[in-house]
């Protein structure tokens, strides 16, 4: 496997729990552990990257969205107890599809 060189330039570098490649940060969207309304922990999407506490990084696309659903991504980066609900990052991937806007910058 052929390593990836990062400049300085592109940021900081982080890994895709969906599909595992490695990724400027600002080209992936965090996401963090939230509250549900039940009070249920819940995945959810923090675009700006400023929400505190375990963050995980994800390409925005369903695809990397559903891969990490199957393989428990979510659970296993945010160190959650199973049975964690990552409907809102889909949710917003839906909508950030239909509306075709890029990602809010994340300094």
């Amino acid at each position: 496997m052929a390593r990836q060189d990062f400049s300085s330039q592109d940021g900081p570098v982080r890994t895709c729990v969906g599909c595992r490649k490695r990724a400027a940060k600002r080209e992936l969207l965090r996401v963090t552990a939230g509250s549900g309304p039940d009070g249920q922990t819940v995945v959810v999407p923090d675009p700006s990257a400023t929400a505190p506490g375990r963050g995980a990084h994800l390409h925005p696309t369903k695809e990397c969205y559903e891969l990490a659903v199957r393989r428990k991504a979510f659970t296993r980066a945010l160190r959650l107890a199973g049975g964690s609900s990552s409907a809102p990052v889909g949710d917003y991937l839906d909508q950030r599809t239909d509306e075709h806007r890029p990602l809010p910058a994340a300094d």
